[in-house]
C-alpha cells in the first residue's frame, strides 16, 4: 500500500499491495465520553511550537483514538491530531504551533486555540473528545473517506506523522508513503522527527520539502509545489494510490488539483481536508 500527502502544503500517497488496511470506528466510544485530562508538561520544540503532554487516567491507559484522527478540546475550542502513538500508555502528546496575538496586523487575534493551550499551567485540565478529521477504510482497491466538515485543526502534518509512525511500527505493513511539505522558512514543524523516521525506514518513506525562502545550504526544493515536483516525488497515478492534501483553499484548489489532474490522478483517488 502507498500513501501520499501535501500540507501547508502536505501531500501523502497510499498504494495498496497485498494487505488491506482498515481504520474503523466500530470500537470507538471516545466520542460518547468527555474525559478531562491534566497537563503534565509543556516543552519548547522551537520558538513558536510546543509539545504538550496530558496524562491519561492511569499508566496503563491508552487514548483509544483511531490512527490519523483528531481529538476535540473543550467543546468547540478546536481539534488536533496527537503525535503520540495510540500504543503509548499513560499519556497523549500534542505538538502545537502557537499563533500569538498582535503579531500580524491582518489577524490580530490569531490562533485562539493555540493561545489557550499555551496559557495553561502544569496541572490544569482540559476536556478531550473525538474523533474528527480523516477516517479512511480500505478494502481491496476501494477507498471510503469520511471527512468532518466542521473541523478546525492546526496542521495536517501531525495527522500524517501519526499515520507514518503507525505504518513503520508494524513489520507486516507493506505500505509505502511519500510526504511533500511546503513551508515559508526552514523552521518546519516536526522536521527532525520526520527525518528520523526517514533514516530508519527509507524503503517505506519518501520525504521532500519546499520553501518560499530557502537558506543557501537548502538541499530540498524552493517555491510552490508544481507539477514537475509532484511528478518527481510522488508515485505514478493509479487506482491503488491515494493522494491526501491539507492546506488553505488557494493552495488546494490551485495549483494542486489541476496539477494532479494533469498528471493523471483521478478525483476519486484524492482527498482534501
Amino acid at each position: 500500500m502507498c500513501l501520499s500527502g501535501i500540507s501547508n502544503c502536505l501531500v501523502m500517497y497510499v498504494k495498496l499491495l497485498s494487505q488491506d488496511i482498515i481504520i474503523d470506528l466500530q470500537l470507538w466510544l471516545f466520542s460518547l465520553l468527555i474525559p478531562t485530562l491534566q497537563l503534565c508538561s509543556a516543552q519548547d520544540v522551537s520558538h513558536d511550537t510546543k509539545r504538550f503532554r496530558f496524562g491519561l487516567p492511569s499508566s496503563t491507559h491508552i487514548l483509544g483514538l483511531p490512527v490519523s484522527t483528531d481529538t476535540y478540546l473543550s467543546g468547540s475550542m478546536g481539534a488536533c491530531t496527537p503525535v503520540s502513538r495510540d500504543e503509548d500508555q499513560g499519556f497523549v502528546d500534542l505538538v502545537v504551533k502557537v499563533y500569538y496575538k498582535n503579531i500580524h496586523s491582518n489577524y490580530p487575534d490569531r490562533g485562539k486555540m493555540s493561545q489557550s493551550l499555551d496559557a495553561m499551567s502544569i496541572g490544569d485540565k482540559i476536556d478531550f473528545r473525538g474523533p474528527g478529521l480523516l477516517v479512511y477504510i480500505r478494502n481491496g482497491n476501494k477507498f471510503a473517506i469520511k471527512p468532518n466538515k466542521n473541523l478546525k485543526c492546526f496542521s495536517g502534518i501531525t495527522s500524517m506523522l501519526q499515520l507514518i509512525h503507525s505504518i513503520t511500527a508494524d513489520p507486516a505493513d507493506a505500505t509505502k508513503s511519500s510526504l511533500m511539505f511546503a513551508n515559508q522558512t526552514k523552521d518546519i514543524l516536526l522536521r527532525e522527527e520526520l527525518e528520523k523516521v526517514l533514516k530508519s525506514h527509507s524503503e517505506q518513506l519518501n520525504l521532500w520539502f519546499t520553501l518560499d525562502k530557502p537558506p543557501q545550504d537548502w538541499k530540498y526544493s524552493s517555491g510552490f509545489v508544481n507539477a514537475d515536483m509532484m511528478k518527481e516525488h510522488l508515485p505514478l497515478a493509479s487506482n491503488n494510490v491515494l493522494i491526501v492534501m491539507c492546506g488553505p483553499p488557494p493552495m488546494t484548489q490551485h495549483p494542486w488539483h489541476p496539477n494532479l489532474s494533469t498528471l493523471g490522478y483521478k478525483t476519486e483517488n484524492t482527498f482534501t481536508y
